[in-house]
């Protein structure tokens, strides 16, 4: 496991080597910006208590889609205090979690995975850590395209459907910030290449999709983004949106 790094002023990642989840503190307030996988719930207190903090001190969970390796400790933290946040395309697959559909589906996703060894170790890592079973999460608040939510920093949501149908990026403007969810990754779940690139067909509801949503992402003004999967990357979405058209 990996404790909190602080990649930014006030911006903490965690998770694994594989699966990151972050923690965003402004003016002293607390968000988390997505939840990790659900074994991440045997390391929380104590990456909390590395930046000084509890559970209790996260007033907030702002989830960019329903996945399981998302969602992981949002339960334990909405249990503290905390309010559950998620577009409201992925609030019934929050709510009732199950196999994903499209180009994720199993028959269509298997002939393109099994002979993939980098794939099954990320596999095994998220099953490990409870991927398989995720927690249901009744009633999360529902934000939709271009709200400024109402949680530490004011991120302002950006809907990038493909990865889920909910998929959503989340922007902190006055940091300059975005979030990326699995909108994009900077290393490649299914092979390990590096560098920004749509996540792999075979996990995502619509590739099509996916890859018509980085319009979306290309437009916003940050300098950092912050990945579901992969280092933290450094530039603009829009060449990081760039360097993905050209990987795909």
């Amino acid at each position: 496991m990996r404790g909190p790094v602080e990649v930014a002023g006030g911006v903490y990642a965690l998770g694994s080597h594989f699966v990151n989840w972050y923690l965003v503190e402004d003016g002293g307030r607390l968000a988390a910006i997505d939840a990790g996988l659900p074994a991440f719930s045997d390391s929380l207190e104590a990456d909390l208590r590395a930046i000084g903090r509890t559970a209790g001190d996260v007033e907030a969970v702002v989830l960019t889609h329903s996945d399981s390796d998302h969602t992981g400790v949002a339960a334990k933290l909405r249990d503290a205090g905390a309010r559950v946040l998620i577009h409201s395309a992925d609030e019934k697959t929050l709510r009732k979690p199950g196999p994903k559909k499209g180009d994720a589906a199993p028959a269509r996703a298997l002939p393109q995975v099994v002979w993939r060894p980098h794939f099954w170790k990320v596999m095994a890592h998220m099953t490990r850590g409870g991927g398989a079973k995720p927690p249901k999460i009744e009633d999360p608040e529902t934000f939709v395209d271009g709200d400024v939510l109402d949680v530490p920093g004011l991120p302002r949501a950006v809907h990038t459907p493909g990865h889920t149908d909910g998929q959503s990026v989340l922007l902190f403007e006055n940091s300059g910030v975005l979030f990326l969810g699995d909108a994009l990754c900077t290393v490649s779940i299914l092979t390990g290449r590096p560098g920004p690139q749509l996540m792999p067909r075979p996990t995502n509801v619509s590739t099509t999709q996916a890859r018509d949503s980085l319009d979306a992402i290309e437009a916003l003004d940050a300098d950092l983004l912050l990945p579901g999967h992969g280092e933290p990357w450094h530039g603009t979405p829009a060449v990081a949106v760039a360097r993905a058209r050209a990987a795909a």
